[in-house]
């Protein structure tokens, strides 16, 4: 009596017809591999014990129907529209199967069996039909798998699998204001945005915004609620199972969970096989066969090849097998090289490249090399430079010191040439020889050469290949005993006769294929019928005609073949399988082979097959043959199946499962071990312990017919080859060595061997083992129809942040919808949580037919793993689900109340020892120059009095792009044009001394002389950037000035659209203006009074306007010291790279000011160009200092860079350095050449978020170095301060940096939309110390440490080291991140991001990533970026959103505006490529 439980894997779609119910089934290849469906296979009620129902399949529908009322509100990507237009190319492709693979087929995958096709599906244009109808309509109803032949209402998918913005029929609650009540008038769902909108065009326009310009309803705050819905859920995992990072390198392991069940029954006593029983007549060597055979029964056929239809095509006999094998080690041993220097010595190795569709000349060249004793390595064809893996193939000719290829002059003309004709040199491989091995190529033995056929030794035979999980590929050498040893176990066990039939499915050049089909047959005489791949992909039913037609007594098969065979079976009554003894299914071990043979059995039972006859085996490439299970008696009873508990399955324990059927897995026996084999299970992991008879553990086994080692790599070998089991207590149990089989599974009652999976297919998540097998049957039991390319699927794990994930990888039908494709994906997600217990990290769809392919057309998994890794994948949809799966992040940190008052913590640091971090520069001298004592305190007076003492010295020069000066302005000069803006201000303006004047100016002398002209009317200028009405407004200005083009400008039409000018003050262009003198020139009653307005954007979002005092201001130098200055605006910058380089050369300039902005385009664009700089004499040896104004955290990777580039034109290493201000004080340091080297240091990130500075060595993991700011400026004073208790700060503790110094400025104009900000930032006091100073506060987060260096005046030198801003820090999990630390982690992660800023929103991490490459790469990004955070910043991204370059806002210094950009991402102003909200 059969079980009814059998194993995952196949769509179950139960469709009521008039009454009668007929279960269809579809299979691994997805119904896409129905191609031979087509007529109704009749269940025969005598055969009702084989209509088995598929329990796994059920499992999984019942699984998503249960989610069904709790609804997965997954926010739908937002992706752009002219991304991944995929190709149209086979539109609706019916089922085909050439993708098939034969290692790991994803055909035999799913393993479906249909017990019954549907009566429906009774023609192709039926089955066309209906999928063009399934992908046209994208609300189609929750899958037919749902509804199970019951007549439920469709539920719409889009809306329930798929959130709308109405989460369980209501609003959700906003997320971007304070007002709950207020809704949005257009409740779009997510995906249902209008297609068709241009580029850049604003959508909010439907939508309300709240106070500071945010949509409330906005469809990127809808998602992130929906996300944030999502994430409430609960994570599976007790709290138990979160560790404390207390700033140690390891991971807690969670407390291991009291309900785990555990293995409880005895040791395991290695089993025996049956002895392998002693033959008189056999034969001492398989050679010794060949010859007696080619001898005594020359016109016996041993090999029929078929052609691509599946008509025998010839037939090779054992005379002429043994003649032409004969020739060729003739050839190969007196004919190549000469006979002092032959080319091959017996022992050396010979790659042997032959096509599957060749199998006789594979035949001949590998008994030839056994006769001339060379030793055969069997590989694939090589089809292109680019093969998959072909630097694996590389890699194992290089280790086995293969010189030589043997291959056939037909495949030898299909390799790829290079032009010149030569036969190109494939990726990795060692330099190779090509040999030809046709017939008329060989040469016959002269009559004294016989071959030496010695009896079988320890010698190497032959050596097959093994891919490895990692994706290495490795010889495994097979010894003349155990090959011999072999066939004789393999002829026991199956019972093999002289002059049998066998009809081979297999590839011929290794594993089962190469065992039985070429060697055990030629030992016993068959005659083998090969059919190969491309014939089983033309014709599906060709194996079995072969059987047919020649009554074949043994076929050796894979479930891929038993299902192609049974989809294509058209009822033909002609077809007699009795002939069948013994049908050998290959991959038996797998646990979905189950279905697959009852589904087969069930089709054929009616034309002859025997139940009996159905033998599944167990191999592995290490210990060849491992089990197989004998043919039975006629009319025996089958053996039991197994039905477990996955759940026990993935804590290594065998428990048969009795709740949950949901998650049973049904596993069949592959019989006895070998004759003459002994086995073992012991722990997969750690020394090789014997497990407990309950226990799953690997299979070893020790016997004389195994591989005996991987050639030319003793260190492997030892632990694969050479184990010694232990019993508990750690003793040996004997010395007698076995071969790990890489099988994972366990023994039975009578000694049947059971086998559940394989060592390189398991994902251990959390301590649990999950086999990559079941999770691809689940997926595919999730109606893959709509979504999946033929069944196409990869499962492997990638460690992220200390534990495996688990990563699937499907390609995506051509004409899937991005509805159905999403759908699957979550309800993917589903089913695999509820079967298997395990979340999922990332789900992934890439095109059909994109995958990396194996030889025999399989997902090569571990390329596909090192393309997911490496951003090579460029998937079309992607889901990532780092919040539900990753459970072991360390607990977030709670704040402490700070019960110790800050003058308690400067007592302790004093008693300590400790100094206070505090540290100023030298005293502000008065400056003498010329013996006159400087009076003119003001700017404006120096200028004056520069016009009458030095009238003609040029003090300003402009540059144009081509390096041309275009404007230069004399003391004289400037103090003119000053004055005409004067008498022009004062006549046209109407204006009051102290009103604000707006100065609208492209970068350049126009600006200077008008900022003096304010000064000399006694008005404020304000420089703006070109115009923002907000701008204007903060400023309260009274009049602009500005030039005739950028008035031309503001007048237009294009202007007057987004901004009303009627509304603006008075607008004065200074071109042309009369020649006139002021009555008088203003002089400021004190030096205390307002004399400029910086405006500025803070990179926190807030714009600012600072007052700056009439004392004299960097800006200005020039006229103060009177020395030359040379401008050079952005704009000619960025038209010209050169141009700053090669004015620094030609004028000779000794001190240059830039910004990072000017520093980066440099590097970028001239990095390569550093020789034909020097070729045209650009030489930077005068440079003395080049500073880069900056109010951040020195960028010490550019600024290095930056060095070493230039330093070829004679840059000095020492001219670089930074200068530090902020707004309070906008010079507080600034690296002279008097003062020491600018010192590194390198602080543990750990301890940075932690408020705490912790000083590592160089290269320390987890460390960030930091480049002190150079030196405090004289008359500047700076001390740390704690920011929440105002107390003074020890030495090297991380607070917030205060200052004080005659020119801070001296407070905020005004502030943008928050006017009541602290006015603490420029008169402040320390809550304790010294009370009675005025300090300013620059919002920057920063350290003192006093250093071993000297400075200028002796004493040793305090460093200051800025961190980063305060307002710009993200608090996130309690602790402190500062975003540049962060972008650098992004920008690092994948070559093609060109910029990256991040910001938070509701608690979520959102990370704006720039695309500098092909839009296919923009889903690349999203696992690499969320892995780089996961992995260096212990955080999960929230959402990542891909942009074209040059999206994130930057200012006129060059630093980001994080939170603008954050306003335009909510606003949905971006135009995104591709926006990823991670589960």
């Amino acid at each position: 009596m059969l079980n009814t439980h059998t194993r995952p894997t196949h769509t179950l779609d139960t469709l009521t017809h008039a009454g009668h119910t007929h279960t269809r089934w579809t299979h691994s290849h997805t119904l896409d591999t129905l191609t031979h469906a087509g007529h109704t296979l009749h269940t025969h009620t005598t055969h009702a014990t084989h209509t088995h129902t598929h329990i796994h399949t059920e499992a999984v529908q019942a699984a998503l129907a249960k989610h069904k009322e709790e609804k997965m509100a997954l926010p739908m990507p937002t992706k752009r529209r002219s991304a991944f237009v995929q190709s149209p190319a086979e539109d609706c492709t019916p089922p085909d199967t050439s993708s098939a693979s034969e290692d790991e087929g994803s055909l035999r995958r799913q393993a479906a069996l249909s017990a019954v096709l549907a009566q429906s599906l009774q023609s192709p244009d039926y089955w066309i039909n209906r999928s063009v109808q399934s992908s046209s309509s994208t609300s189609s109803s929750t899958s037919s798998t749902l509804s199970h032949g019951e007549n439920k209402t469709p539920t719409s998918a889009l809306a329930d699998i798929l959130a709308s913005t109405r989460i369980e029929n209501s609003v959700p609650p906003d997320v971007t204001s304070s007002t709950p009540e207020r809704r949005s008038r257009v409740d779009l769902p997510p995906n249902a945005m209008p297609r068709g909108m241009p580029r850049g065009q604003s959508r909010t326009s439907m939508l309300d915004t709240t106070a500071d310009g945010v949509p409330v309803n906005s469809r990127v705050s809808t998602k992130i609620q929906q996300l944030l819905n999502t994430l409430k859920r609960p994570k599976r995992p007790p709290l138990s199972d979160f560790f404390l990072d207390d700033s140690e390198e390891i991971v807690e392991v969670p407390q291991p969970d009291p309900n785990t069940p555990r293995p409880e029954g005895r040791q395991i006593i290695p089993v025996k096989g049956e002895p392998l029983g002693v033959v008189s007549n056999w034969p001492p060597a398989l050679q010794a066969a060949l010859a007696r055979w080619g001898a005594s029964q020359a016109k016996s056929p041993a090999l029929t090849t078929l052609d691509v239809t599946g008509k025998p095509l010839y037939t090779l006999t054992y005379g002429k097998l043994w003649s032409r094998s004969l020739k060729l080690a003739y050839t190969l041993l007196n004919k190549l090289g000469t006979k002092n220097e032959p080319v091959l010595r017996p022992g050396d190795r010979v790659a042997l490249v032959y096509p599957n569709t060749d199998p006789a000349m594979f035949w001949v060249a590998f008994y030839g090399c056994l006769l001339a004793e060379v030793i055969p390595v069997p590989i694939e064809v090589p089809l292109s430079r680019q093969d998959a893996g072909s630097l694996q193939i590389g890699f194992l000719l290089g280790s086995c010191g293969v010189g030589l290829a043997l291959t056939s002059e037909i495949c030898l003309k299909g390799l790829p040439k290079t032009p010149q004709g030569e036969i190109m040199q494939f990726k990795g491989w060692p330099r190779m020889k090509w040999v030809v091995t046709d017939t008329k190529y060989l040469t016959k033995p002269s009559k004294d050469w016989q071959p030496h056929i010695p009896t079988a030794n320890t010698d190497t035979a032959y050596i097959e290949y093994k891919a490895s999980k990692e994706g290495t590929v490795m010889g495994v050498a097979v010894s003349k005993i155990a090959l011999l040893t072999h066939c004789q176990a393999l002829t026991q066990a199956c019972n093999y006769c002289e002059g049998e039939t066998l009809v081979n499915v297999l590839d011929c050049k290794k594993d089962m294929g190469l065992w039985h089909g070429v060697l055990t047959s030629v030992m016993n005489r068959i005659h083998t019928i090969t059919v190969p791949y491309a014939v089983m992909k033309a014709c599906p039913m060709s194996w079995v005609q072969r059987v047919h037609i020649h009554k074949a007594r043994v076929a050796v098969v894979k479930c891929r073949d038993l299902h192609w065979a049974m989809m294509a079976h058209r009822d033909q009554r002609d077809t007699n399988l009795s002939s069948i003894r013994m049908l050998i299914v290959a991959d038996g071990a797998n646990p979905w082979s189950v279905s697959s043979c009852d589904a087969f059995l069930n089709v054929f039972q009616s034309h002859g097959l025997k139940p009996e006859v159905i033998c599944p085996c167990a191999s592995s490439p290490e210990a060849l043959t491992v089990a197989i299970r004998r043919p039975g008696a006629r009319g025996t009873a089958l053996p039991a199946r197994a039905i477990l508990s996955m759940g026990g399955l993935s804590h290594g324990v065998i428990r048969v499962n009795t709740e949950d059927k949901n998650s049973a897995l049904t596993v069949q026996d592959v019989g006895h071990v070998m004759p003459g084999a002994l086995m073992c299970i012991v722990k997969p992991d750690g020394p090789p312990q014997l497990c407990k008879t309950d226990e799953i553990g690997e299979i070893v086994l020790n016997s004389r017919a195994g591989g005996t080692l991987y050639y030319g790599l003793p260190g492997v070998t030892k632990n694969t080859f050479e184990v010694i089991p232990v019993n508990q207590t750690g003793a040996p149990i004997g010395d007698i060595p076995f071969t790990r089989t890489g099988l994972l599974g366990f023994v039975g009652p009578g000694s049947l061997v059971f086998v559940v999976g394989k060592n390189e297919g398991l994902l251990t998540v959390s301590g649990r083992r999950h086999n990559a097998d079941d999770l691809v049957a689940t997926a595919l039991a999730v109606e893959p129809v709509k979504t999946v390319y033929r069944g196409r699927i990869a499962v492997f794990s990638v460690t992220v942040f200390y534990d495996e994930r688990i990563v699937i990888v499907a390609e995506q039908r051509p004409d899937a919808s991005e509805e159905d494709s999403f759908q699957w994906m979550s309800r993917v997600l589903q089913a695999i949580d509820s079967i298997h217990q395990v979340g999922l990290y990332c789900l992934a769809l890439v095109p059909a037919n994109t995958l990396p392919k194996t030889p025999l057309g399989g997902i090569h998994i571990s390329e596909t793993k090192q393309n997911f890794l490496e951003g090579n994948l460029h998937p079309c949809n992607i889901l990532l689900c780092p919040h539900t799966c990753v459970t072991n992040l360390p607990k977030p940190r709670q704040k402490q109340p700070v019960g110790v008052g800050p003058a308690s913590i400067m007592v302790g640091n004093l008693v300590a020892g400790n100094r206070m971090s505090q540290a100023a520069g030298r005293e502000l001298g008065v400056v003498e120059e010329e013996g006159l004592v400087r009076k003119h305190q003001f700017l404006s007076e120096a200028l004056q009095w520069r016009a009458q003492s030095d009238p003609d010295h040029v003090l300003y020069v402009l540059l144009n792009a081509k390096g041309a000066a275009v404007c230069t302005a004399t003391c004289v000069q400037l103090h003119k044009r000053a004055e005409k803006i004067t008498s022009a201000l004062m006549e046209r303006g109407g204006l009051n001394t102290g009103d604000n004047v707006v100065l609208l100016y492209p970068p350049g002398i126009d600006l200077i002389a008008a900022f003096y002209g304010c000064l000399y009317a006694g008005l404020i200028p304000v420089t703006v950037r070109p115009p923002h009405p907000q701008n204007l407004a903060v400023s309260k200005a009274a009049c602009i000035l500005t030039t005739q083009p950028l008035m031309r400008i503001l007048r237009s039409r294009e202007a007057a659209a987004s901004v009303n000018v009627k509304t603006w003050p008075t607008i004065i262009d200074t071109d042309d203006l009369p020649r006139r003198r002021p009555p008088q020139l203003y002089k400021p009653p004190t030096a205390e009074m307002l004399a400029y307005l910086d405006f500025s954007v803070s990179t926190t979002g807030m714009l600012t306007g600072v007052k700056v005092r009439a004392l004299l201001h960097f800006f200005s130098l020039s006229v103060y010291s009177g020395h030359q200055s040379i401008l050079i605006p952005p704009m000619e910058l960025e038209l010209s790279l050169p141009l700053w380089l090669s004015t620094l050369s030609q004028y000779k300039i000794r001190d240059t000011f830039c910004s990072y902005s000017v520093m980066e385009l440099c590097t970028k664009g001239l990095g390569t160009q550093t020789d034909s700089l020097k070729a045209r004499g650009v030489n930077l040896s005068c440079v003395r200092s080049c500073v880069v104004i900056a109010e951040e955290r020195p960028r010490l990777a550019l600024t290095q860079s930056f060095s070493k580039l230039f330093k070829d034109l004679g840059l000095s290493p020492r001219a670089v350095s930074t200068a530090f201000g902020s707004r309070v004080n906008l010079a507080i340091c600034l690296q002279g050449t008097a003062g020491p080297d600018p010192s590194t240091v390198y602080v543990d990130m750990k301890s940075l978020r932690h408020d705490r500075v912790r000083l590592v060595e160089r290269g320390a993991p987890q460390s960030l170095p930091l480049m002190e700011s150079g030196t405090i400026l004289p008359g500047v004073k700076v001390i740390i301060v704690n920011p929440e208790t105002r107390g003074p700060l020890g030495d090297s503790h991380l607070g917030e940096i205060w200052v004080q110094s005659p020119h801070s400025s001296s407070g905020y104009y005004t502030i943008y939309g928050e006017e009541s900000l602290q006015a603490d930032h420029f008169n402040t006091r320390l809550s304790f110390g010294e009370p009675h100073t005025l300090w300013a506060r620059t919002g920057y987060l920063g350290f003192v440490k006093r250093t071993e260096l000297l400075g200028s005046t002796g004493d040793r030198h305090d460093a200051l080291f800025v961190v980063g801003q305060l307002d710009e820090t993200l608090e996130l999990r309690g602790l402190r991140y500062h975003p540049i630390d962060i972008e650098t982690s992004v920008s690092r992660a994948h070559r093609s991001i060109a910029e990256s800023a991040v910001f938070t929103w509701t608690n979520l991490l959102v990370v704006v990533a720039e695309l500098a490459g092909s839009e296919q790469e923009a889903l690349d990004l999203v696992p690499l970026v969320t892995n780089v955070v996961l992995e260096e910043h212990h955080l999960i991204v929230g959402v990542v959103v891909v942009v074209d370059p040059g999206v994130i806002p930057i200012n006129s210094r060059g630093e980001k505006q994080r939170m603008h950009l954050r306003d335009s991402f909510l606003a949905d102003q971006l135009d995104p490529i591709y926006v990823a909200y991670n589960m």
